[in-house]
């Protein structure tokens, strides 16, 4: 990691190296657009995952499909198997991918905040939206709008503080803060595994005792 986090600020370096030697409307006019760009990127990422991880079957791959098994006991053991493939391991881990770009995207943009307080923040996010999107009736629904709400609200609520400072560079330095997000991993990919779990055994429990309302926007996995 520390290889990664010497390139990161030999970037910085040379960025503001390069940056000085331009006239100063020059300067002002780059940090303008690279902020835009930022900005550009963050918006379209959440746009793009939104609904992905609002939904409470984020993947269809339905490989019960592939359970062909003739005798009872071995196509039971055989579809637990897949299930448990699909909504335990494949599942989480796609949720934790989503996890891992909005912690980054935070990275680059918080100002003041250490990598530990943004990966927590990041989680409580995530966690809240899973949760919602498993709700009954609507949840899904209500998902999608938190996923969008909570997001744009963080950019704003950040690039509107009064010490907040438009200096790109300064993303450049965040940089160097995302190879302590990975030493933290492991901690926040258990964390969603166990929660998918809790919740998947939940929902099978409402399915179970139908207690469960349908909703009217939950997509089949």
């Amino acid at each position: 990691m520390g290889a990664i986090t010497s390139a990161f600020e030999g970037i910085n370096s040379v960025y503001v190296s390069f940056i000085a030697t331009l006239p100063s409307w020059v300067q002002q006019v780059l940090n303008l657009f690279l902020w835009i760009l930022v900005i550009f990127v963050y918006t379209i990422i959440v746009w793009k995952f939104y609904r992905f991880v609002a939904r409470k079957n984020i993947i269809s791959l339905n490989l019960s499909q592939y359970n062909r098994s003739e005798h009872p006991i071995f196509s039971k053991l055989l579809g637990s198997t897949l299930y448990l493939v699909e909504y335990i391991l494949i599942l989480p881990f796609l949720v934790f991918i989503w996890f891992a770009v909005f912690s980054i995207l935070l990275i680059l943009l918080a100002e003041d905040l250490s990598v530990e307080k943004i990966t927590l923040i990041s989680a409580v996010i995530i966690g809240a939206i899973r949760l919602v999107a498993y709700t009954p009736r609507y949840g899904q629904e209500l998902a999608k709008e938190i996923s969008k709400l909570l997001p744009f609200t963080l950019l704003g609520i950040t690039i509107t503080r009064p010490d907040f400072v438009f200096d790109f560079s300064r993303v450049l330095q965040n940089l160097t803060q995302i190879p302590g997000f990975f030493s933290e991993i492991i901690l926040y990919l258990l964390f969603i595994i166990f929660l998918e779990i809790v919740l998947r055994f939940l929902d099978f429990l409402l399915n179970l005792f139908g207690l469960k309302e349908p909703d009217p926007n939950e997509e089949d996995g």
